[in-house]
């Protein structure tokens, strides 16, 4: 099997990740370059000490879709039908693939954030605690309540061996 040079690359995952390491070559002799940043199934990686997940991607992919559904729908439509459709759209590519990666509680804090962004414009206000009875009023998840039942799932989850 062939290697496709235009979409291969290496990433560094280790305690000496700081260091430049050797170039890879293939058996053409074509050198694979070295990144900080890689995407593989839609999930970012990033070169550390350990292994890392970037979050900037789907943070701007989220707020790339919400001004969108802004932009459309505005004013005009009641909370409840923008909140659902922020829920149907737009979370999904926040979440998309997190049960995977192991996130710090910061990383997890950060993807609350958004969310709370989100409702702060909605609902045009600063107030956390107003922020957090309008969820809690329409029984809206966190993405730390729906990232750990989440991540539960997938710990539990038992694989059948063919």
């Amino acid at each position: 099997m062939s290697i496709n040079l235009s979409k291969s690359c290496c990433l560094c995952i280790c305690p000496r990740s700081n260091i430049i390491c050797a170039a890879v070559s293939s058996l053409t002799g074509h050198k694979l370059p070295w990144v900080s940043e890689m995407r593989y199934l839609g999930a970012y990686f990033v070169q550390s000490r350990s292994f890392k997940c970037s979050l900037d991607t789907a943070k701007r992919g989220f707020y790339r879709g919400a001004n969108s559904i802004f932009g459309k729908v505005g004013r005009i439509a009641s909370e409840e039908v923008i909140i659902q459709l922020i829920l149907s759209k737009c979370m999904p590519i926040l979440m998309y693939g997190l049960e995977a990666c192991r996130l710090k509680k910061s990383d997890i804090r950060s993807l609350d954030f958004v969310v709370d962004r989100f409702f702060m414009k909605l609902f045009n206000t600063n107030n956390i605690d107003i922020i957090r009875s309008c969820q809690e009023h329409l029984c809206f998840k966190l993405h730390s309540n729906l990232l750990l039942a989440r991540s539960k799932k997938l710990e539990n989850c038992e694989f059948v061996r063919l």
